[in-house]
């Protein structure tokens, strides 16, 4: 059993004061194994199976400019298939458009090794342009752009069919029965929901049972712990948790003094703002002192800690970088004990984490 000693010099002064007694001494037991070829998941009942971490593809076209050369992006996404990755998520929206053209040009070499998914629900023009309805999944709406999709990605079936965000406007069993009639037409093989809550969610898995739930999940945000992680087990539905590294945040790489562009998405998030993520660095400092125990790194700590909770969760972080697939990769050989869980979890508890993770428009999109 080793231990980690934390300075209390290197944690944010003032209001951190109690944490950092509390994490001056935390006891982590390491057990790491190496294996040759990724580990593979199971989301829920389903039975499709993936590699134990994916990879979320947004980043490339979306978000987070300045975005990469296509070739390298291209290059990326193959190195990630020589790596074991078998998942891969993206989204109409992204782009908009562009990233499933992205995806599926780059894995159209292993379409018979991967599974992709991608997402409906958003009201865009043909032209890429914001329609005018917000959010929208009328039957038809979904019908015309699976079709759209099936095209850009150049597949003859969508592995794993998410609605992006939950339409108020139309019936959740409306949508469910839409996706059923897809999945028996050849055009879907699994449905999935994004940031819905438990209700809507069972409302749905009665129609067409959902095969994942794509919501926000890290140790820097667990609601999810609430009531919708407890609603995925008993339906036997998996956990696909985007923002595993709370866009970026975890990795370490980001304190009070970065900056972002006025595109990038993190520069309009209240946990975002300098006097936040000043005050969040203390959960940063802790995955990176529980890190250097086990020659890991505070994303791998992050990563392997959400693998832990349950069996069939499959975290699905982003990046742009070959060093950081592999980091993030690199992970899936972490293996935490239950006793480091306990300790892990006692003191992220103690950390009171500022700023809420979206602008209030957008969080009110959510849970519904």
């Amino acid at each position: 059993m080793g231990t980690v000693e934390i300075d209390g010099s290197d944690f944010t002064s003032g209001k951190h004061d109690a944490q950092k007694k509390t994490l001056a001494r935390l006891p982590i037991k390491q057990a790491i194994t190496r294996s040759e070829s990724m580990k593979k998941r199971t989301l829920g009942t389903s039975g499709l199976e993936v590699s134990a971490i994916g990879l979320g593809c947004m980043g490339m076209t979306h978000s987070y400019k300045p975005f990469p050369e296509k070739a390298a992006s291209i290059a990326l996404l193959r190195a990630a298939v020589e790596r074991g990755v078998t998942f891969f998520d993206t989204a109409e929206i992204y782009g908009p458009f562009n990233n499933e053209e992205l995806v599926g040009e780059g894995l159209a070499p292993f379409r018979d090794r991967v599974a992709i998914a991608t997402k409906f629900g958003f009201d865009i023009n043909d032209d890429g342009t914001p329609g005018g309805k917000g959010t929208d999944s009328s039957p038809a709406h979904i019908r015309k752009v699976c079709d759209a999709s099936l095209k850009r990605l150049g597949v003859d079936v969508i592995d794993l069919y998410y609605q992006h965000r939950v339409d108020t406007k139309v019936p959740i069993e409306d949508v469910a029965g839409t996706v059923k009639d897809l999945i028996a037409e050849g055009k879907v093989k699994h449905f999935g929901m994004s940031e819905a809550g438990a209700q809507t969610i069972r409302r749905a898995h009665a129609v067409q049972p959902v095969t994942a739930l794509q919501s926000e999940y890290s140790l820097w945000y667990r609601k999810p712990e609430e009531e919708i992680i407890p609603t995925l087990e008993e339906l036997g539905i998996g956990f696909v948790p985007f923002s595993p590294l709370g866009k970026g945040f975890l990795t370490g790489k980001i304190d009070e003094n970065a900056t972002f562009d006025k595109t990038d998405i993190r520069s309009s998030i209240p946990r975002f703002t300098p006097e936040a993520r000043k005050a969040n660095l203390v959960l940063v400092e802790l995955l990176g002192a529980i890190g250097k125990q086990i020659n890991a790194t505070p994303a791998q700590i992050a990563l392997a800690w959400l693998l832990a909770q349950k069996p069939w969760i499959v975290p699905i972080p982003g990046t742009t970088k070959l060093n950081r697939l592999d980091e993030n990769l690199g992970a899936a050989s972490i293996e935490l004990t239950a006793d480091d869980l306990r300790k892990i979890n006692e003191a992220a508890e103690q950390v009171k984490i500022e700023g809420a993770r979206y602008p209030e428009q957008f969080e009110k999109m959510t849970g519904l």
